[in-house]
């Protein structure tokens, strides 16, 4: 079978069958007459052929830093449902968060075939720069902003800011932050500066003593918060920087003896699924994972279609889930 089969026996061009097989534009009764004929003979059409005569692979390389997280698990549903629509398809490349082999990928995708790059950043240096201004091909960012590209970031800062608030607003006076590097801008350094903002409007002073840098893990989570306590045994509440490392905090707590939320109340950002099934729940911040990802594959597909030349900057919103470990039912004794 070939495409002038298909379209002799659904009574249309061969124009029409490419367009249909393309996803172009195609009236609604000729895409159910050409549908049907593809369905009864099982055709395929060749990839390696469409790939030759259109120059395009309909792949899009996904650079992300880490598999084991809910939140990227998040975003890439979001990419793959929105590809998928358009008849393309990712190709995944993780980097254990190493920002070396973020560039190493960018190098891979440049040279060897794909449409279009999605990546979920983490920082951004001068090579990194250097990378993506020589790209010829789209590259949408998730996760970060990076002014000249299109980007689809969350409102980290304010999210850090309302997530303190709320947690002063319930009586703690002594609380502590573990936060990870502040290369990492989004992550580790908009969210620190909400949680800044919130206490020097309640008129507390940010202790050097009770702040610290953790990884993205839970293990470091437990170390971290260990730490603190030995340091500053006061500490009320404590703020984490994700939701893995507020895991690993609470588990510190426990083994410490400390009551949560009546010693040391706990939060954390990103609202994955071991923030609400902890015993008790975390309180945390929900980000539209799924969404950016949705976002971000839109983009591209507008600009590989020539819709959209422009870089596009879209910030989304965020909620407060407010849950058992900060002692929400009623203000701290």
């Amino acid at each position: 079978m070939n495409i002038g089969d298909i379209a002799e026996m659904a009574g249309v061009s061969r124009a029409a069958v490419s367009r249909y097989l393309n996803h172009g534009y195609i009236s609604e009764e000729k895409k159910e007459r050409i549908r049907k004929v593809v369905e009864e003979t099982g055709y395929k059409p060749s990839i390696m052929a469409q790939t030759l005569r259109t120059k395009k692979t309909r792949l899009i390389g996904v650079i992300l830093p880490r598999i084991n997280s809910d939140s990227i698990s998040s975003v890439v549903e979001g990419i793959t449902d929105e590809l998928t629509k358009s008849g393309y398809e990712t190709l995944l490349a993780t980097t254990a968060n190493d920002p070396e082999k973020e560039i190493e990928y960018l190098k891979v995708f440049s040279h060897n075939r794909v449409d279009g790059v999605i990546l979920l950043a983490t920082v951004f240096t001068e090579e990194h720069k250097r990378l993506l201004e020589e790209m010829s091909i789209p590259v949408v960012i998730v996760g970060q902003r990076l002014s000249g590209y299109s980007c689809i970031y969350h409102d980290d800062f304010d999210a850090g800011h309302d997530l303190t608030r709320k947690i002063l607003e319930e009586g703690y006076k002594c609380p502590a932050y573990i936060g990870v590097l502040k290369e990492d801008i989004a992550v580790g350094t908009r969210r620190y500066e909400g949680f800044v903002k919130a206490m020097e409007e309640n008129g507390l002073a940010v202790d050097p003593l009770r702040t610290c840098i953790a990884d993205f893990s839970i293990e470091s989570g437990y170390q971290k918060m260990g730490e603190l306590l030995d340091q500053n045994p006061t500490i009320d509440a404590v703020i984490c920087a994700t939701d893995r490392i507020a895991v690993g905090a609470m588990r510190c707590l426990k083994d410490r003896w400390k009551r949560i939320p009546e010693d040391v109340a706990v939060a954390g950002f990103g609202d994955n699924v071991a923030s609400a099934v902890t015993t008790p729940s975390i309180t945390t911040v929900h980000f539209h994972y799924k969404e950016s990802g949705a976002q971000a594959a839109a983009i591209i597909m507008e600009q590989l279609m020539g819709k959209a030349v422009a870089s596009a900057e879209i910030k989304l919103g965020y909620e407060v889930m407010l849950r058992q470990s900060t002692h929400v039912k009623g203000a701290k004794e």
